[in-house]
């Protein structure tokens, strides 16, 4: 059976640790290099998998049929337009662009092309907890909740150097995760009510179609004794809290590659995590900015 030829854009903390190691060991994956604007930093991202760097973008486009993507989301949705124009089925990241004409630049160029697209909405690709959206999405829930507060102030965490994710905030960085999870749930987001607290902290309140509400409180700049993580809904039968499990990100983003290698293989482009529930996330995202306020 011929391997599919993918390369990875990105040399950072995430692009070595979770993608590059995951392409690596893929079965039908055949892993041809990594690019970066430094190419040494792009050669010692290969090494370990002994794959090469580029730092010519458009070397590596020319010799893979999927691109991977590990990269801020401005320089991705800038790249992953050109792929999208030279043909390659795409592996995202979320979020997909940072404001709305990018995403929508991006879902042109993959739909003028018929092209093949995964967007790595992490707990999308678990099993149980997949399982119990479609439970939930089935049961007709009339609400939920969505936190996601973290700690990410210190020296030694891998993020504490992102600028993108400095400037732009919990909003743009785990909001996606946690739209991920309520949009399809309780369906498309129709208004969005809203405050700042300290730091990157925000509250949003949404109300969905058909009348379901939510609430996502999220922040990265928390203490490490006030740390939640929690996704909820609750109806007639009560509350209902997101399984327990030890998220493996390795085994969701393999899942996630097979599910992308089965779309290319099938001629499908329709995802439930594709470009355009990414693009969908962006807008609201880019709706409770507006209704927040820049930081």
């Amino acid at each position: 059976m011929t391997r599919t030829k993918v390369g990875l854009v990105g040399t950072g903390y995430w692009a070595r640790q979770v993608h590059a190691a995951a392409l690596a060991v893929h079965p039908d994956l055949e892993f041809v290099g990594i690019w970066g604007r430094d190419r040494e930093r792009a050669d010692e991202a290969g090494a370990p998998h002994g794959v090469p760097g580029y730092d010519d973008f458009d070397a590596l486009l020319a010799e893979v049929d999927v691109l991977a993507f590990a990269v801020p989301p401005s320089v991705q949705s800038e790249l992953a337009v050109r792929a999208a124009e030279a043909g390659k089925h795409l592996f995202l990241e979320k979020p997909i662009a940072l404001d709305l004409a990018s995403a929508d630049r991006l879902v042109a160029a993959v739909d003028e092309r018929g092209l093949s697209t995964v967007v790595f909405f992490t707990s999308r690709f678990v099993p149980v907890w997949e399982n119990w959206l479609d439970s939930i999405a089935a049961a007709g829930v009339l609400g939920g909740r969505a936190d996601w507060l973290s700690s990410q102030t210190g020296k030694d965490n891998p993020y504490v150097g992102s600028a993108w994710r400095r400037e732009n905030g919990a909003l743009w960085d785990v909001g996606p995760h946690q739209l991920a999870q309520l949009i399809p749930a309780l369906g498309p987001v129709v208004d969005i009510a809203g405050a700042r607290g300290v730091g990157d902290l925000v509250h949003l309140i949404l109300t969905h179609e058909g009348g379901a509400t939510s609430r996502m409180s999220l922040g990265q700049g928390m203490p490490k004794s006030a740390v939640r993580f929690a996704v909820e809904f609750y109806g007639e039968d009560g509350w209902s809290s997101q399984p327990e499990d030890p998220r493996d990100v390795g085994k969701a983003y393999a899942r996630a590659v097979d599910e992308l290698l089965a779309n290319i293989a099938a001629g499908e482009t329709a995802h439930r995590c594709g470009v355009h529930f990414a693009r969908d996330v962006v807008e609201v995202i880019t709706r409770c900015e507006a209704v927040l306020g820049r930081r």
